[in-house]
């Protein structure tokens, strides 16, 4: 629907009878729907009354309108496609896709309790893992090498200020005070920022500053083109009243959009190791999340008032849970890690709900996988798969 030969014929004919665009060879890919949110009621209205399943795929690069047609400004219903039409998030490659991990660590054996077998990673040196973190799972970047892979999240970037942000509800958005509001979540990525920090991170110095409201339009703008994805609090069942924070955790989808926004390359993550590892946690949550949804599960993030914190909580729909620790390596991070992963599982109140199904310290470097006298997995992220 985006061919800009045949957009203009293909929405008079979406107009006029929508069903002709629906001929031909199933499953019948129909890109950029949103264009035409007509297809989503004449899809619905097919499939219960064709027998079977997998006969269309609908795909787009922002969230649909739920109640109008923003493009045209009429009120063109969207109704629930419940039963019929299931939502499937296409997040950018993890590294089991990109064919950068070797995939002997399986998150889903692990959740369903076999024995840990240490494995190999594919080894990189924090150097060739910076240039990953940069590079982003963008499919083309994924395909090219060099610069010109590096490339392709400032051009990324500069879409979303320029034009995605505005077109996504047709709302006119300032690309300055965008690119301002990406390089202040740059900085306030893995934490816990209110929008009040935000705008005081994307304010300074200048005091005719966004508003909150403002800033919280232009935050869903991008959460509705999958720019921004937070992580939001879990809430275990607890042996102690420690009191949980429950601010969502800010995240992009994947670091090289925040690596471009604030202007850095694999040499600047290199003099700046602490920077570098915020950046790698995002790269982290990115791969989590994707093994996460192949197992119809999630991915949260903890911390209470006491300062205990872990990164990342995969769990799944039959209450089974695994506690992540993201690291770059070395023995005290890793110790580091593991101390907060047994703290946290000895809170939890395995009376009430299931006991952890397993423990592990993710890191940036390292040849392979093993398992400490306590338990806890050390794992290099190039070494994971679903």
């Amino acid at each position: 629907m985006a061919d800009p030969k045949r957009r203009d014929r293909y929405l008079t004919q979406a107009a006029v009878d929508i069903t002709e665009l629906m001929k031909g060879e199933q499953p019948r890919l129909i890109d950029e729907w949103q264009d035409a949110p007509k297809f989503w009621d004449a899809i619905r209205f097919d499939v219960d009354h064709s027998p079977g399943w997998g006969h269309y795929i609908l795909t787009g690069s922002a969230v649909p309108p739920d109640d109008k047609n923003e493009r045209s400004g009429k009120k063109d219903i969207v109704h629930s496609g419940t039963g019929r039409i299931v939502r499937v998030k296409m997040r950018p490659m993890s590294l089991w896709e990109s064919g950068e991990s070797s995939g002997t660590v399986s998150i889903g054996t692990l959740f369903a309790g076999e024995p840990f077998k240490p494995g190999r990673a594919t080894e990189r040196s924090l150097e060739e893992m910076s240039y990953l973190v940069c590079r982003g799972g963008w499919p083309q970047a994924v395909n090219q090498g060099g610069e010109t892979a590096l490339d392709r999240a400032f051009e990324y970037v500069d879409a979303v200020v320029n034009s995605d942000i505005s077109r996504v509800d047709g709302v006119s958005r300032d690309p300055a005070r965008a690119r301002r509001l990406l390089r202040s979540y740059a900085r306030l990525q893995g934490t816990q920022s209110t929008i009040p920090n935000i705008r005081k991170d994307m304010t300074t110095g200048d005091q005719n500053g966004p508003d909150d409201d403002t800033i919280s339009s232009y935050l869903n703008a991008l959460r509705k083109i999958f720019v921004v994805e937070d992580s939001e609090a879990w809430c275990p069942a607890l042996r102690s009243k420690a009191v949980i924070r429950m601010s969502p955790t800010r995240y992009f989808v994947d670091p090289s959009i925040a690596v471009a926004a604030l202007g850095l390359g694999p040499g600047d993550l290199m003099n700046d190791i602490r920077a570098y590892g915020w950046f790698f946690e995002t790269m982290a949550v990115r791969d989590l999340r994707v093994y996460a949804d192949a197992l119809n599960g999630a991915v949260s993030h903890y911390l209470d008032r006491n300062g205990l914190e872990c990164d990342a909580v995969v769990h799944l729909r039959n209450g089974m849970s695994g506690l992540v620790e993201v690291k770059l390596g070395g023995s005290s991070l890793i110790e580091e890690g593991a101390d907060t992963l047994n703290a946290l599982s000895g809170l939890i109140d395995t009376s009430r709900q299931k006991k952890v199904a397993f423990k592990m310290v993710v890191t940036a470097v390292g040849d392979c996988a093993y398992q400490r006298p306590d338990g806890i997995i050390v794992c290099p992220l190039s070494a994971l798969k679903p």
